[in-house]
C-alpha cells in the first residue's frame, strides 16, 4: 500500500498541494485525475521522489520513503513524453538501462514481443516515430517486473491495437498483484481500467473512491460526464464531502 499523510508542497507563492491524504490500495488500478495545474503531475512526482514535499509522509507497505532512493526499485515509471539519447540504438537503449540495474535475469520482454519492436532493434532512438517511443517507454515501465507501476497517459500517441495490448498487460499484471497509479485525459479508458478514482482540484482531493460511486453521486451517465460535472464546480460539492 501507498499511504500519503498530510502532504504539502510550495512552489514559491504557489501553493501546489494542500494536506493531501491518501492511501492507494494494493492489487488495483487508482486513477488520479483533474483539470490542468490540480496537482497531479507534482503528486505523481513525490512519490517518486522526484520533488521533495515541504511537509508530510510517504509510505510504501509501512515504510517512510521520505528521503531514500531504494524504494524505486519496486516502481516502474512511464511518463507522458518519455526522453531518451537520440543517439543510442534501442538495443543500446536497453542494454543501458539493464546496466543500471545490474542485468537482472528475470525480466519481462512481453510488450516488446507483443509491440513487435524487434524490427525496430538497430534504428537510433532519433529515428522511431512518437508512438514507437511511447511503446519503448512502456516496455521498460514493466522490464523489471515492479510491485507497483505509475503510467502517466500511457496510451497517448499508441494506434488502437497497441493501445488495446497496453491495456490488456495493465488488467493481467494488476490480477497477478501488482498496483497501478493511471492518469489519463481519456475517461473512457480509465473507466475501463480503474476501480478506484481520485479527483484533484486546486491541490486538494475533492473525491476519492470507486468510479461508480463518482458517476452515482454527479447523476451522470459516465465516467467522463461526472469528472465534466465536478471541473464545471456545480453544487456537487457538498453532497461529495458529507459521503
Amino acid at each position: 500500500m501507498i499511504r500519503i499523510q498530510s502532504l504539502e508542497k510550495h512552489y514559491q507563492k504557489l501553493h501546489v498541494l494542500k494536506s493531501i491524504n491518501l492511501s492507494v490500495e494494493p492489487s488495483k488500478i487508482t486513477a488520479i485525475v483533474g483539470p490542468n495545474s490540480a496537482g497531479k503531475s507534482t503528486l505523481i512526482k513525490s512519490i517518486l521522489g522526484l520533488v521533495f514535499p515541504d511537509r508530510g509522509d510517504i509510505s510504501i507497505n509501512g515504510e517512510r520513503v521520505n528521503g531514500r532512493w531504494d524504494y524505486r526499485r519496486k516502481i516502474g515509471y512511464m511518463p507522458q513524453l518519455a526522453r531518451f539519447p537520440e543517439n543510442l540504438t534501442l538495443k543500446e537503449l536497453l542494454a543501458l538501462v539493464r546496466d543500471l540495474r545490474h542485468h537482472p535475469d528475470d525480466t519481462d520482454m512481453e510488450l516488446f514481443e507483443v509491440f513487435n519492436l524487434g524490427k525496430e532493434w538497430d534504428k537510433p532512438i532519433r529515428t522511431l516515430s512518437g508512438g514507437t517511443r511511447q511503446k519503448v517507454s512502456a516496455v521498460i515501465a514493466f522490464l523489471f517486473r515492479p510491485s507497483i507501476l505509475i503510467l502517466d497517459e500511457p496510451t497517448a500517441g499508441l494506434d488502437p491495437i497497441a493501445s488495446s495490448n497496453l491495456k490488456d498487460k495493465i488488467l493481467k499484471e494488476r490480477d497477478l498483484g501488482k498496483t497501478f497509479i493511471l492518469t489519463s485525459h481519456i475517461m473512457s479508458e480509465l473507466e475501463e481500467l480503474s476501480e478506484h478514482i481520485v479527483f484533484l482540484l486546486e491541490g486538494k482531493i475533492f473525491f476519492e473512491g470507486l468510479t461508480d460511486e463518482l458517476v452515482r453521486y454527479t447523476g451522470e451517465r459516465n465516467l467522463e460526464r461526472a469528472i465534466a460535472t465536478l471541473m464545471k464546480g456545480r453544487p456537487v460539492w457538498t453532497e461529495l464531502q458529507k459521503s
